[in-house]
């Protein structure tokens, strides 16, 4: 076989065309495998294939390589271990896709990996798994423990194949003829496969489970006959829906289970057990042809027979004259006698065999006439069973309308589960998602601040530099300072030198005047004066070479001193310049440094509000696509929901308003933006599908209005949250087209909206006062005749009877007590809701506008004062002996549930830091403590009464006694079936008043919702 055909028709046979796969094409990949003797040309086809990419493709891929596992050489096993990891790997990446073929290809290539690793494992099992009993004795060789876990490794491998074929019958409508569409017969063809190895897969299990019990306990055995009667009830089921589709019925002949599984616990059952059988019919021709292909035959070989017995004895040549008497004469008279004796003799077996073939079809016409009437008795038969199975087909018939009714409830009831999970699922992946996008926030924060700290301590660096050159100056300065200082005393010294030398000079030259002018009078000393005269000369000589010396020296030091001055001076202005380029590089770094920052941080912020309103643009999207679901339209609301959607959505658009023109006048303001836009997609997508669920219960005009109003709401949501997105078109992005979308779905869930039962709107207000004072008012009553009764009851009874009288009555007060503490609280705290929450409006125009919720008030304050009233009258019946305590019981609970519903109807619009909500709440704790000591008094009174009525059996005799116990058995079984249906009687009770209280405020909307 060609290698370039092979190629062609797997190519051929899988394509992303949702058809099924054409015999022809699977039957060449599978001669192929058995040419090559390996699957190595299948896989380097299918490699290039994109499986991962096309749902359909990989289903297809799916088919044909079961069916070369099935079907094609022992060796395409080994070449495909290799690419298991792969099949596992994209099993789990379509297990992602929860609708159309993605669930499908993850289970059917789950399904494939299980039955490589099973063949793998037991390499005697042949890829169609058809073996003999002895070959199956030989694959467990004949050991209780391989054949312990082959059962197991079989029940996984059935396991998988069900879950395909369960799998494949829930993803079908099977309402309609879906195996007579190419889609549904795509989806339903590689069942032919799963058929086939279940049918072995079921016959190998109950063979081993009966092996298996002959040599282990019973006990041991029980996991695996669970798992295998919950196999025998899905297997049962599918083979049965499976031979009902018409596209099975011409391909395949599916057996049918046993009505009733093996008993494994009898041995002998193994003998009752029929293996299933799968019989794919062959594609022959018409058995009509045959017959007569062979009576043409018959007649032309007769015919020729004819002709030759002719031609040996008139000759072959017509053309010759038969009338020619020359060459008849020529002939032998003997010869002539002996053809015409010939000639008869033939002519009389022809004769015979004729009488033969008369009497053969007058015996094959009685057979045929018996035959008739043997048929004409089964169809009869037929009729008769026909008319049994209409029958049964018309009680079946009702049986499964009934069944599909309980289906609905049932898909219904799922329906809505799903839709609440679904809506839980999608409020985590919102979640999910917030909490990434603020961990990305967080993140950028994080890099801010440290490259903020780096620029930081760069600046640090150069601070530090700078402080350095200051501190070099500083020194510089003080060594100046100390230099100058030292040439200042140097100076000095030398001029205090100068000065002392100048003053003995001018000493000298006094005694020299003094000299000359004893000269003059002392001529005597003239020698010795002329000597000291010359010494002074002397001194006066050294003094003058040592005034010269120390000017030069003052000279060398003035120099020395201008030279330090000079070098300090340069040594300055080089510092200065150092420092002043220093500055200059530290303020260029700086302002580079923070424009590359601002920059970057207004790139990021940019980047951060695409993706959220990328984000919020996909969630509308995908809200607006929902409208159009098929499975969206049971979904059923109501219009006060969708107000209250609708009015989060418009203070919503207000807010994100506002934060649109902080962050045009500061880019940096992205902060405030990011969580308006999240908020925003999220009511906005569920105000579309709110009004949706709405119109779904609307009439029909108001119904399209909205409808089409929601759609142009989340298109221009759209086209705001893609010019977000866009640099250039952000400054013009404009949500006032949403804010009026909005308002006009608002104002037609106005006309939607149910209006009250029994009071116009602008009654409300006065009804609610109404029934607040008249439950004060009935409080108080219950109160007042309470204290009554307590007095006539310390007035006329006496020892136990009055004490648990005055415990009832003292509780009941206290209940009282709290009630009207509660109902006050209740009233404050409604004062304070309406002063906060009508603004310029009325009172009554604030209870017009809340209607529902002062419907709520007035059914609480309605369903307090009955319970307080009903609560006095038991007690009035229990203080005069007439009533139980029980009765008292449970009107004491009632009336805490009343007053509970009054707290949760008073509390609901309440701010939560409100002071009178506290007080509310510790009013409402007060009235459950109050009923828990009303309860606990009954029960104590009763326990006191029981206790004083104990019973004497001590003069009663054996008889007597046994006589009191089946009396008493017996009025337990009476009390039983007494409080049964009372049970009952209460559960129905509760449903219609559960359904009238619906009716009157509205639940059924809110329920649907």
């Amino acid at each position: 076989m060609e290698l370039g055909k092979v190629t062609v028709s797997i190519n051929k046979a899988i394509n992303a065309q949702e058809v099924a796969v054409k015999e022809k094409h699977a039957r060449t990949c599978i001669l192929g495998t058995h040419h090559e003797k390996g699957a190595q040309t299948f896989w380097s086809v299918v490699n290039r294939l994109p499986l991962s990419g096309n749902a359909v493709l990989c289903w297809k891929f799916c088919h044909v390589f079961h069916k070369l596992l099935r079907d094609g050489h022992s060796n395409v096993l080994k070449d495909s271990v290799r690419y298991k990891n792969e099949l596992s790997d994209m099993s789990r990446m379509w297990g992602h896709l929860s609708e159309g073929y993605g669930q499908l290809c993850s289970i059917y290539l789950k399904l494939l990996r299980t039955k490589m690793e099973f063949h793998t494992k037991n390499p005697r099992f042949p890829g169609n798994l058809q073996m003999s009993d002895r070959q199956l004795d030989e694959a467990g060789e004949n050991d209780v423990n391989n054949f312990f876990q082959l059962t197991v490794e079989m029940f996984d491998y059935l396991e998988c194949e069900l879950n395909l074929f369960q799998t494949v019958f829930s993803s079908l409508d099977m309402s309609r003829s879906v195996s007579v569409t190419a889609a549904g017969q795509c989806r339903l063809a590689p069942l032919i496969q799963v058929i086939l190895d279940c049918s072995h897969l079921y016959d190998y299990t109950v063979k081993l489970l009966f092996k298996l019990h002959s040599c282990l306990p019973a006990d041991t055995l029980q996991g695996h006959r669970d798992r295998f009667l919950e196999q025998f009830r899905k297997l049962k089921d599918l083979f049965y829906r499976s031979s009902n589709l018409q596209y099975f019925k011409r391909l395949i002949q599916i057996p049918q289970l046993p009505e009733n599984p093996p008993n494994f616990l009898r041995a002998s059952a193994l003998s009752e057990h029929i293996s299933p059988v799968v019989v794919i019919p062959a594609e022959a021709s018409s058995p009509d042809s045959e017959p007569i292909t062979d009576l043409v035959e018959m007649d032309t070989a007769s015919q020729s027979l004819f002709d030759n017995k002719f031609d040996d004895i008139f000759g072959s040549s017509f053309s010759s004259d038969p009338f020619n008497f020359n060459s008849q004469n020529g002939m032998n008279k003997d010869d002539k006698d002996r053809l015409i004796e010939q000639l008869y003799g033939e002519i009389a077996a022809l004769k015979e065999e004729l009488e033969n073939f008369k009497a053969e079809s007058a015996r094959g016409a009685v057979q045929l006439r018996g035959r008739a009437s043997e048929l004409e008795a089964e169809l009869a038969e037929q009729r008769h069973l026909k008319q049994q199975a209409q029958d049964e087909s018309e009680f079946l018939r009702a049986e499964l309308e009934e069944l599909k009714k309980q289906r609905e409830d049932t898909e219904k009831a799922q329906r809505s589960l799903t839709e609440i999970e679904r809506r839980a699922q999608a409020n985590e992946q919102r979640y999910s998602k917030l909490k990434e996008k603020y961990s990305e926030l967080v993140q950028n924060h994080a890099d801010l601040l440290r490259k903020n700290a780096e620029v930081t301590k760069q600046v640090t660096v150069a601070r530090q530099a700078q402080g350095d050159v200051e501190r070099e100056k500083k020194e510089l300065e003080d060594s100046f300072q100390r230099v100058s200082e030292q040439a200042q005393r140097k100076s000095q010294e030398q001029a205090e030198v100068l000065d002392t030398l100048k003053r003995e000079l001018a000493a000298s030259r006094q005694e020299l005047q003094v000299l000359q002018g004893t000269l003059e009078s002392s001529t005597q000393a003239g020698a010795e004066q002329s000597t000291r005269i010359a010494g002074l000369e002397q001194e006066r000589d050294s003094l003058s070479q040592a005034a010269e010396r120390h000017g030069e020296e003052m000279a060398a030091l003035r120099a020395e001193l201008q030279q330090l001055r000079d070098t300090l001076s340069h040594e300055q202005e080089s510092s200065k310049m150092e420092l002043e380029k220093l500055q200059t590089q530290l303020r260029d770094k700086q302002e580079s440094g923070e424009q590359v920052l601002q920059r970057r941080l207004a790139e990021e912020q940019f980047a951060l509000l695409q993706g959220t309103a990328r984000e919020a643009e996909r969630m509308v999207q995908d809200a607006l696509g929902r409208l159009e679901d098929p499975a969206h339209i049971g979904c059923t609301g109501s219009a006060d929901c969708l107000l209250s959607r609708t009015l989060a959505a418009s203070e919503c658009v207000e807010r994100l308003r506002d934060a649109h023109g902080k962050y045009l006048s500061n880019r940096a303001a992205v902060g405030s933006l990011l969580p308006c836009l999240a908020l925003f997609a999220h009511l906005v997508s569920d105000t579309l599908l709110q009004g949706s669920a709405t119109s779904h219960v609307a009439p029909m005009e108001p119904a399209d209005r909205l409808l089409e109003m929601c759609k142009q709401c989340g298109s221009e949501a759209v086209s705001y949250l893609s010019a977000l997105q866009d640099p250039g078109m952000v400054e013009g992005a404009d949500c006032s087209l949403v804010m009026t979308c909005l308002g006009r779905i608002s104002a037609i869930g106005e006309e939607l909206r149910p209006r009250g039962l029994d009071v116009k709107q602008e009654e409300l207000g006065d009804l609610v006062d109404k029934e607040m004072a008249a439950t004060a008012a009935a409080i108080e009553t219950a109160a007042a005749r309470i204290e009554e009764m307590l007095s006539k009851a310390r007035a006329g009874d006496t020892g136990v009877k009055l004490e648990v009288n005055e415990r009832i009555l003292g509780s009941c007060t206290g209940l009282m007590q709290a009630i009207h503490v509660l109902v006050l609280a209740s009233k404050d705290l409604q004062r304070e809701i309406v002063e906060s929450g009508r603004g310029a409006a009325s009172p009554k125009e604030f209870y017009a506008k809340n209607s529902r919720w002062t419907e709520g008030l007035i059914s609480a304050s309605k369903a307090v004062g009955w319970g307080a009233t009903v609560m006095v009258d038991a007690a009035d019946l229990v203080v005069q002996g007439k009533g139980t305590f029980e009765e008292l019981m449970v009107c004491s609970r009632e009336i805490a549930a009343s007053t509970a519903q009054l707290v949760a109807a008073s509390k609901v619009k309440a701010d939560k830091d409100s002071a009178n909500l506290c007080k509310l709440q510790q009013a409402s704790r007060g009235v459950n403590q109050a009923t828990a000591g009303v309860v606990a008094s009954t029960k104590a009174g009763k326990s006191q009464v029981e206790e004083k009525d104990s019973m004497d059996f001590s003069s009663m005799t054996l008889t007597q006694i046994k006589r009191q116990e089946m009396d008493s058995q017996v009025r337990v079984l009476e009390l039983e079936n007494q409080l049964q249906k009372e049970r009952q009687k209460l559960g129905e009770l509760r449903k219609k008043h559960y359904e009238l209280a619906g009716v009157a405020e509205g639940w059924e909307e809110d329920a649907a919702d």
